[in-house]
């Protein structure tokens, strides 16, 4: 049998993309922010709370991707008969996520 992430997928609408894609920008923004706070010799905590607001952020996006996985790859595994594979993949990938 193929490996799970080579069966087709469901494209992601232009909305989601769009939505993604931002999200991820106002991201790169911020870990640029951070590295102009260590050029200027910032004070820790500031630079300790900005990389807090990344990392909830970088969260949020792994949430999202996550929730659409379960809802279409996942959900479609099962329907065809791979469902265990497809849940092993995922607890997998999110055990690695919380190391």
């Amino acid at each position: 049998m193929d490996s799970l992430h080579e069966h087709t997928v469901k494209p992601r609408t232009d909305a989601e993309k769009k939505a993604m894609t931002n999200r991820l920008k106002r991201i790169e923004g911020q870990v640029r922010g951070i590295q102009k706070m260590i050029d200027e010799d910032r004070y820790c905590v500031d630079v300790l709370v900005q990389i807090s607001a990344i990392n909830s952020a970088l969260k949020r996006v792994g949430f999202e991707v996550t929730e659409r996985h379960v809802k279409h790859c996942v959900s479609d595994a099962v329907k065809s008969g791979e469902g265990e594979e497809a849940i092993d993949e995922l607890m997998d990938v999110l055990n690695q996520m919380t190391k």
